[in-house]
């Protein structure tokens, strides 16, 4: 019952050194910012900015209002924002992007829809995602 593998259970498979993948369900919605060291995937709602050191998708009942930050991104719901991506994003035929990429690589689908900028090839700057960041902003506010 449980033997086969499917397409998804190849993504839930830890790739950055025992890291975990964080997963916001279907009828899920989250208000904030979130930070993550390893893979990411949103299949409900998320109000907020994602900054991830590894892979994000957004699956195909997915949405984001919000910034995107990370190494890859798979987009097959929606997205309202930014999204900066220092490898490849892959925007698949389900997929709705509306706002500004910035990506080392690019691959959209022929039934993907993207209305904003693109940026290909320069650099995205990549903050670590630590406690410590927080901290210094606190600091330097004070």
């Amino acid at each position: 019952m449980f033997s086969g593998k499917s397409k998804s259970d190849s993504f839930t498979e830890t790739t950055n050194g025992g890291t975990s993948t964080s997963l916001i369900g279907n009828g899920t919605t989250l208000k904030g910012d979130i930070s993550s060291n390893g893979d990411m995937r949103i299949d409900g709602t998320l109000i907020g900015n994602i900054n991830s050191t590894a892979k994000v998708v957004i699956g195909a009942n997915g949405v984001v209002e919000g910034d995107i930050i990370g190494a890859q991104a798979d987009i097959m719901g929606k997205v309202t924002g930014t999204i900066k991506v220092k490898e490849l994003l892959q925007l698949k035929a389900s997929g709705i992007v509306n706002g500004n990429i910035h990506a080392g690589k690019l691959q959209i689908e022929p039934a993907a829809t993207f209305n904003g900028a693109c940026h290909m090839g320069t650099p995205v700057e990549q903050k670590p995602v630590t406690a410590s960041n927080d901290k210094q902003k606190d600091s330097k506010a004070a």
